[in-house]
């Protein structure tokens, strides 16, 4: 049975990467030498202008099928079992077809999700949008997935691109994209990524106070 228990989260880790964005957070990543972009995904849903979403990994890997009848039931008892404020993200590259669209959005607002990121297409956008609800995907697609591939797994480690995303890992979204950050080094990104906004925020004073950049950057 898939393990649901996120009372580790870092929560508090959480919040205070909240105040950034997702270049912020990436370039904290890199100065401790990881990496964490899902490159080629990005926001398809709703998200208010400045916004960003942050929350632990619930993972759902799809596999081909040719089952029919929409066989969800993994993906749905993933949604069911996440933590208010998780995010959903499913690996559904196997094969085309749309795994997530109005009923998951619907589904997983519902139940307290704060996103679905999905590594494949995605449909049902104007319903999507009028729900409100952050929808990440390689792409809009209207084929559906039945008959071509199902959900398997879940909360299982899940490769996308040069990225591993794991259950309880901390995904951090916004209009630039997706970034996957390892639980182990939450604390360490977000006390860097502090770190960074108060410099990023004192040259954006000086560049309005009218220095020029090349007295700014590079930094000595």
């Amino acid at each position: 049975m898939a393990d649901f228990d996120y009372s580790d989260t870092d929560w508090e880790a959480i919040e205070r990467l909240k105040k950034w964005y997702s270049g912020d957070i990436h370039d904290s990543m890199e100065a401790l030498g990881l990496w964490g972009c899902l490159e080629g995904i990005s926001l398809l849903g709703a998200l208010e202008p400045g916004d960003v979403v942050c929350g632990p990994a619930v993972t759902v890997l799809f596999e081909p099928s040719d089952r029919k009848g929409e066989p969800q039931d993994v993906y749905h008892n993933a949604i069911d079992n996440a933590p208010k404020g998780g995010i959903m993200v499913c690996d559904a590259s196997c094969a085309p077809g749309s795994c997530s669209g109005e009923l998951m959005s619907t589904g997983a607002k519902t139940h307290g999700c704060a996103a679905t990121v999905v590594n494949g297409t995605v449909r049902d956008l104007a319903q999507v949008r009028a729900l409100g609800y952050p929808l990440f995907g390689t792409m809009p697609s209207p084929i559906g997935v039945t008959g071509k591939k199902e959900p398997k797994k879940s909360q299982v480690p899940l490769k996308i691109g040069k990225a591993t995303v794991k259950p309880g890992d901390v995904i951090f979204g916004d209009i630039d994209g997706v970034v996957v950050i390892p639980k182990e080094h939450v604390k360490a990104v977000a006390d860097q990524a502090d770190a960074l906004g108060k410099e990023e925020a004192t040259n954006r004073d000086r560049i309005l106070a009218g220095e020029k950049l090349q007295a700014i950057w590079p930094a000595e």
